[in-house]
């Protein structure tokens, strides 16, 4: 038996949510005294597949395929299920990403597993197995029992904290079985930004809506983020108005983020928007209008133009980076 975690890379290296991930599942199969086996998928060197041993894998299932070198949800899920069979795992863990949370409803169900997305916290293990996650639109928290004997859960990014381990790992190749209908569809390209932070991964968001003006002043949110070292990110009026692009959209029918730091800057705060982001740590907004509803959401509030206070806060980052040099 074992606790088994599925690991995405992109373009052949881990990101810090798989990190992330390897250190949730060790917390479980430390609970469970059980080992921790990582699977990973796609083209990736020994040297990168060893670093899972620092997060507490005693073993890592290596898939090497040309089917597979780009994210495919159905074979995907079919080479996660079948790791899971060949390790007797009774956890499977993932990073609720956006294949994260396709795959992983598909392998409960090909495991007749029950199913935890979107878990925010360890599970409470005293007495069952509770997993926590966020509730009518991040304004509650549902506490889920999980009762069967496999369970596959999907874990939110930036919502454990990465706990180094050192295991000695054993690096096992894995060849899965894959039919027709697993690749009924095919990938041809997958073409990624490069020059962006990725927003379910970033730690920091700085975001904007409708008070920017103009996709013209855009300029000083982009400048903020890269000091900062954050992603960037729209109300969904900014991006229907086609200022931003659909894929910096936030909210309830946008993405979905819990970066450490939301830093949102004209905007009002609509509950769809808020349902969004209510996973974030800290939200700090920015907004000229003392009585925009996002300000009973925020930790930090500044009543301000945003015209007049982003140079300042621009400068001051600068010389805070400055400062760290």
């Amino acid at each position: 038996m074992s606790v088994l975690v599925y690991i995405e890379n992109v373009e052949g290296k881990f990101k810090k949510s798989a990190f992330e991930v390897l250190s949730f599942g060790a917390a479980i199969a430390s609970h469970m005294k059980l080992p921790l086996v990582a699977l990973s998928i796609g083209d990736v060197d020994e040297s990168e597949l060893n670093k899972a041993g620092k997060y507490g894998a005693s073993k890592i299932l290596n898939v090497s395929d040309d089917k597979l070198k780009s994210v495919n949800v159905q074979p995907y899920t079919s080479v996660v299920s079948q790791a899971a069979k060949a390790e007797a795992a009774k956890v499977i863990v993932m990073s609720a990403s956006f294949s994260g949370k396709a795959i992983a409803p598909r392998v409960a169900i090909k495991l007749n597993a029950g199913l935890g997305e979107n878990v925010i916290d360890l599970p409470e293990m005293s007495s069952g197995f509770v997993v926590k996650k966020g509730a009518y639109s991040g304004k509650a928290y549902a506490f889920v029992e999980i009762l069967s004997d496999v369970k596959v859960i999907s874990m939110m990014p930036n919502s454990y904290k990465v706990v180094e381990n050192e295991t000695a790992v054993t690096v096992v190749p894995f060849t899965a079985s894959l039919d027709a209908n697993d690749l009924r569809l095919v990938v041809k390209e997958t073409i990624r930004s490069s020059d962006k932070v990725s927003l379910p991964d970033a730690e920091i968001v700085v975001s904007a809506g409708r008070g920017m003006k103009g996709p013209e002043n855009w300029g000083m949110i982009e400048e903020l983020a890269q000091i900062l070292g954050a992603a960037t990110a729209c109300s969904k009026p900014v991006s229907d108005a086609g200022w931003r692009p659909h894929s910096e959209h936030v909210s309830q029918t946008g993405i979905a983020i819990s970066p450490n730091l939301y830093l949102a800057i004209g905007i009002s705060g609509a509950i769809q928007h808020l349902a969004g982001v209510s996973s974030s740590k800290v939200i700090v907004v920015l907004n000229k209008d003392p009585e925009a509803p996002f300000f009973k959401a925020a930790d930090y509030g500044i009543v301000g133009d945003a015209f007049e206070v982003l140079p300042k806060l621009i400068e001051a980052a600068k010389a805070f980076k400055a400062s760290q040099n």
